[in-house]
């Protein structure tokens, strides 16, 4: 049972260590949860206890501490606890409360982003092949995580040519009436015509879930005789066939950099801290195979050390993704036992944190924090190099100070149509995607190809939604500077906006194509001053034509998207109840959303998944409509 215990008003007199230690008193050995506030009432650190009296006592000793405690002390006006049955509940509520307050002294991992998995479906007769990204959940065996997009892609690419195992839905695999190319070009067994009896297919699946369970010696071995056997009986296509897997099966295992012997499923996680800034380096791997890495840069809390970034990091990457069995890393961490009972936990099975000084294991996480300290490197050079930038952005625009976030605005359509505007957002650290916002041009009233009327529509709906959220500006939503794709009336239309918004602060620059809409030869627009322009081999103007091909990229990315979901538009997505799955089945038994609109109910309700009355609404839509 969790209980918690805000200071009262009236003990908020007190400040630092004379606070702390006065909350010392009133508390217990329980576990729990602490929460230090400032004056503001922002939440600057949020810690676990196994017993809250001792942890938080060790706060109101005036001196011992590091910099960044002290520090923190120091600002501290409030306390706010949280009692819990064990420290492993309180280890969890901890990250829960970091990952939602995200308060300035606690480490915080910025990307929690998902990792792709191979799928087998669990088809009955002819199983797919897939990338699969989000829960593991659902029928067929899932494999992974794979590090990115790129990684999961390469190796399903090289799995059609071993194992011909189809890649296409279940509607178009029901549907087809020819093979497709993917059998001509020798990537597909054909299961959708019958070019492969459904033994024969099964024998393929099963060959696929043992190399991907690390088991590909024996299927090498298989097909090794299969080719001498057809080669013996003067099946030269067939045993030219089989070559060309096993060639494939081995451009795959010499593709795993890193195929490690004594470590069947885990994950390698190494850190580098410099200056302040950390990067973890994560290794894959799973079935004695190495499935990439990935690279994080958590914030350090002001300054924390490694045993407490890397705790930290663990407990809230593993929050979104199963713990493997091991867990190698380059540092210890605070508490090992805890760490390990709660991924234990969460992954229904024992989950092992080794810290390894000799042999394969410890050449694996040499190998990783080697990547980390490179990796670290290329980003401080290149955040070293964006600081420039930010100055000389400041300087030849004369703004108060180098921006800390530039958000760039372009809009996309084709003669008006499926219309969207885009938001790229950049900072001293890149480009933001985290922050990239899209915008579906709503006004009806905007006559087709109106490029103002959309800018004025986008910002005011931005800058509407920054004053109902934040209207102190407290927070680093609030941009330093807008770049505006277009000339003069472009930054006419905004100045409109910004002038009713009541944000006429925030400079802002229209970035124009030149003569000739030449590169190199842009006008920059702002209000009431000249065109100016800079000379062409200017680093700003080059930094300002990345972020305008950024905003245009991502802009013209979102209208093909919604231009291709509107394409595929059917009267069915307007029928109440009719969903994507019905849609599918609908689509698959008619062939067509004109053969469903002729229908009968009995004919409808012959369709898996259509019930008597929902086959009476679909009924009773069209004739409606008709």
């Amino acid at each position: 049972m969790m209980d918690e215990r805000p200071e009262t008003e009236g003990e908020s007199r007190l400040t630092g260590h004379a606070l702390i230690a006065d909350q010392v008193r009133r508390l217990d050995g329980s576990p729990g949860v602490y929460r230090m506030l400032n004056a503001k009432n922002e939440v600057l650190y949020v810690g676990k206890a196994r017993n809250l009296r001792a942890r938080v006592s060790n706060y109101a000793r005036p001196s011992g501490h590091s910099g960044r405690i002290a520090r923190m002390i120091s600002e501290t006006t409030a306390m706010m606890f949280l009692t819990t049955r064990t420290e492993t509940e309180a280890l969890l509520l901890e990250q829960n409360l970091i990952k939602q307050l995200k308060p300035r002294y606690n480490v915080l991992l910025r990307d929690d982003k998902s990792f792709p998995n191979i799928l087998i479906t669990a088809h009955p007769s002819y199983p797919q092949i897939t990338k699969h990204r989000g829960r593991r959940s659902g029928p067929g065996h899932f494999y992974g995580p794979f590090a990115s997009a790129g990684a999961v892609n390469r190796t399903l690419t090289q799995l059609q040519r071993v194992f011909l195992l189809r890649n296409c839905p279940d509607t178009m695999f029901a549907s087809r009436t020819r093979p497709c190319l993917l059998f001509q070009i020798k990537r597909c067994s054909g299961p959708c015509t019958g070019e492969i009896s459904e033994p024969d297919y099964q024998a393929l699946v099963e060959d696929a879930r043992r190399f991907l369970e690390g088991k590909s010696t024996r299927i090498q071995a298989d097909l090794a005789e299969q080719m001498q056997a057809a080669s013996e009986a003067m099946e030269f296509e067939r045993a030219a066939a089989l070559r060309d897997r096993i060639r494939a099966l081995t451009a795959v295992q010499q593709g795993q950099s890193v195929n490690p012997r004594t470590v069947a499923e885990g994950d390698v996680v190494a850190l580098h801290l410099e200056g302040g800034q950390a990067c973890v380096q994560v290794f894959f791997i799973r079935a004695n195979q190495s499935w990439g890495n990935r690279d994080f840069y958590p914030r350090t809390g002001a300054g924390a050390e490694e045993p407490e970034i890397l705790q930290a990091f663990l407990a809230q990457f593993y929050d979104a993704h199963e713990p493997p069995r091991q867990i190698l890393l380059s540092h210890e961490v605070e508490d090992p036992d805890l760490l390990g009972e709660l991924l234990s936990q969460k992954a229904g099975r024992k989950v092992e944190i080794l810290v390894p000084k000799r042999g394969e294991k410890a050449e694996l996480v040499e190998n990783a924090a080697r990547n980390a300290r490179e990796s670290l490197g290329r980003r401080l050079a290149e955040t070293t190099a964006q600081s420039k930038l930010l100055a000389g952005l400041a300087e030849a625009f004369d703004l108060d100070g180098p921006p800390k976030r530039i958000e760039i605005y372009d809009n996309s359509h084709i003669m008006g149509t499926n219309a969207v505007g885009g938001m790229v957002v950049a900072g001293p650290e890149g480009m933001m995607k985290g922050e990239y916002r899209k915008f579906n041009i709503r006004g009806e009233d905007l006559t087709p190809g109106d490029d103002f009327g959309m800018m004025k529509e986008v910002l005011t709906r931005r800058f509407t939604r920054l004053l109902k959220e934040d209207p102190e500006r407290s927070s680093a939503s609030w941009p330093d500077l807008l770049l505006i794709d277009g000339g003069a009336g472009q930054v006419s239309a905004v100045a409109e906006v910004m002038a009713e918004m009541g944000v006429e602060d925030i400079p802002f620059i229209g970035v124009a194509k030149g003569v000739d809409r030449d590169h190199g030869k842009e006008e920059f627009h702002r209000p009431g001053q000249k065109p100016m322009a800079l000379p062409r081999n200017h680093p700003v103007l080059y930094f300002i034509q990345r972020l305008r091909d950024e905003a245009h990229r991502f802009a013209i990315g979102t209208h093909r998207a919604k231009r291709a979901k509107s394409m595929m538009a059917t009267p069915l997505d307007e029928v109440p109840g009719v969903g994507a799955a019905r849609k599918r089945a609908l689509l698959a038994h008619f062939g067509s959303a004109k053969a469903v609109s002729r229908a009968g109910v009995p004919d409808l309700m012959a369709v898996e998944g259509i019930s008597a009355s929902m086959a009476q609404k679909i009924h009773d839509f069209f004739n409606a409509k008709g």
